[in-house]
């Protein structure tokens, strides 16, 4: 945060808070204490800049309130008068708790857009605080606020709002976790420029354009790729369905304007769905896990040893446990330098709503084997109590039926209209497929030497963004990496339905990969629980590749 005030001018400074697994973690923190469930990071951070931020004249909004933003707004307050700042104008969004309306559920939010924020500002806000509001509503709130758009604006708040989705994970716009950092003809190959990545902004215009930036001076890097990057990210087709607007990714026309400038425009908009998508945040039971080490020789037969010993004594307990998976990963190598290189693991994951079952059932089965199974017999850590964990599912509620409320400062409470719209919308046409690049000699090689990709979590689901950099590398990449190439790339996403989106203007396929995360991240029922290396496992995929793109 200081950072971003010192390092040059800002209007508003955003902060996103919130992900779905965070707010499983304020459900559990709310549970200890009805007064909590905000993030506290955030008044830490307010301590040494909210005077900083008064003295620049920027406005902070950010959605830390979490599933308390009363609580935060009175808190901030407090911190302003422990600082001698009694002039700061505090102001909260609130009506996304519609927990009454799911029986059972830990949280239940309403995914808020941008207007509630706007009414805060436009009331004079210094510091707005919000709930589960869409990590673009952060950007499409002050925009609207300082240009007055009105809500059937939707080119306008299209653009905010991509402005926004490329702001959100912040310095994964400035060459964070990007694919081509060890260099390919980026600056990404000077190891000083991602020591310490500086954080994007975003320079917003009337018509919804914007540039995507960073403060001069500051780490990282700004272009085509890592802007491209973000805009794949946790997305899923050509339609980003919002609250305030539906963005058509498909019409972002993104420029490199200068050194760390990209300009998007283009961004065209369409009205936003009835209902509003809601995060549900259930407790799904306990879950314990072990992982043993197998040293050297007869791995595959050591892994099938202690397999069938722990079944054995899982079948014998009183009870077992009610879900059990086992994943042997061979990260053992044949005449190995060190121990560990010479060895692999094998994960055994057991999950069940009795902690006592996934908590002493494993830990006695697992411990009493240590000197009656495999050769070599050790675990990286010895199996504990059985942890809590959750379960995220997805719903959607009328837009029309949530109570969005604007708490301005002073304490006076002002309805949000819901911008109901009446909305027919037709699938957009496929765009056609480039020409195929013309037939001609080929190398088996990595994906990854051609093409960029960028994976996440939506719920139970993952997607995978790939793009390309060249015109002939997007005409070999639309017509080889179909559905079918990509089940034989990734084994795992095979069983699977998987749905393809072309986004010729920015070269590149988003797959949308439906139930390879099971219950969510917060379920932890896979390796990568949120997919966030899938990307990378594709790029490391051999195929054969045209030599003109090597």
């Amino acid at each position: 945060m200081r950072e971003m005030l010192t390092g040059g001018p800002l209007d508003v400074l955003t902060g996103d808070y919130l992900a779905e697994l965070t707010l499983l973690i304020l459900g559990r923190d709310r549970l200890k204490d009805p007064s909590r469930g905000y993030a506290k990071t955030f008044l830490r951070q307010l301590e040494e800049c909210l005077g900083l931020a008064g003295e620049r004249g920027v406005r902070i909004v950010a959605n830390a309130g979490g599933l308390n933003p009363a609580g935060l707004a009175d808190a901030v307050r407090q911190l302003a008068g422990r600082l001698g700042l009694d002039g700061v104008r505090v102001a909260h969004v609130e009506g996304d708790d519609v927990g009454h309306r799911f029986p059972g559920a830990l949280t239940a939010n309403a995914y808020l857009g941008g207007a509630g924020i706007a009414a805060c500002l436009d009331a004079g806000a210094d510091v707005v605080v919000t709930g589960r509001v869409t990590d673009a509503a952060l950007v499409t709130g002050p925009a609207a606020a300082h240009f007055g758009w009105a809500i059937d604006d939707h080119d306008r708040l299209a653009g905010a709002v991509v402005a926004g989705h490329v702001l959100e994970c912040g310095a994964q716009a400035t060459g964070g976790n990007y694919a081509f950092f060890a260099g390919h003809g980026t600056r990404a190959g000077d190891p000083a420029a991602l020591r310490h990545p500086g954080y994007p902004l975003a320079e917003i215009h009337e018509d919804g354009s914007c540039v995507i930036t960073k403060h001069d001076g500051t780490g990282g890097f700004v272009d085509i790729g890592t802007v491209t990057a973000q805009l794949l990210y946790e997305t899923q087709g050509a339609r980003y369905a919002g609250p305030d607007v539906t963005a058509r990714l498909d019409t972002a026309v993104l420029t490199q304007e200068g050194p760390d400038r990209v300009r998007i425009g283009g961004v065209r908009g369409e009205a936003p769905p009835p209902t509003l998508k809601t995060g549900l945040n259930r407790l799904g039971g306990f879950r314990n896990e072990v992982v043993f080490v197998l040293t050297g020789l007869d791995i595959d037969a050591k892994a099938a040893l202690v397999r069938t010993q722990i079944e054995d004594a899982l079948d014998r307990a009183d009870s077992r446990p009610a879900d059990v998976r086992w994943e042997l990963a061979r990260t053992d190598r044949a005449d190995a330098p060190t121990e560990e290189s010479a060895s692999a693991l094998l994960r055994l994951v057991v999950r069940d709503t009795d902690a006592d079952t996934v908590g002493r059932t494993l830990s006695g089965a697992a411990i009493e084997l240590a000197l009656a199974s495999y050769p070599g017999f050790h675990v990286t850590a010895p199996p504990g109590r059985g942890a809590p964990y959750g379960v995220f599912e997805a719903a959607h509620v009328d837009r029309d039926s949530v109570d969005h409320v604007a708490v301005l400062p002073g304490g006076r409470r002002t309805p949000v209209p819901s911008g109901t719209v009446t909305r027919v919308l037709e699938d957009p046409a496929p765009p056609p497929l480039p020409a195929p690049l013309p037939p001609g000699p080929t190398r088996r090689a990595p994906l990854g030497l051609v093409a960029g990709a960028r994976s996440g979590d939506k719920g139970g689901d993952a997607n995978v963004g790939v793009w390309v950099r060249t015109d002939d590398a997007w005409r070999w990449l639309a017509h080889e990496l179909t559905v079918e190439r990509l089940r034989a790339l990734l084994p795992e996403t095979a069983p699977l339905r998987i749905v393809r989106h072309d986004l010729p203007n920015l070269r590149a396929l988003n797959f949308v990969v439906e139930g390879l995360l099971g219950e969510g991240v917060a379920a932890r029922a896979r390796f990568d629980p949120q997919a966030k290396g899938l990307g990378e496992w594709l790029r490391a995929r051999h195929l054969d590749i045209p030599e003109v793109l090597l």
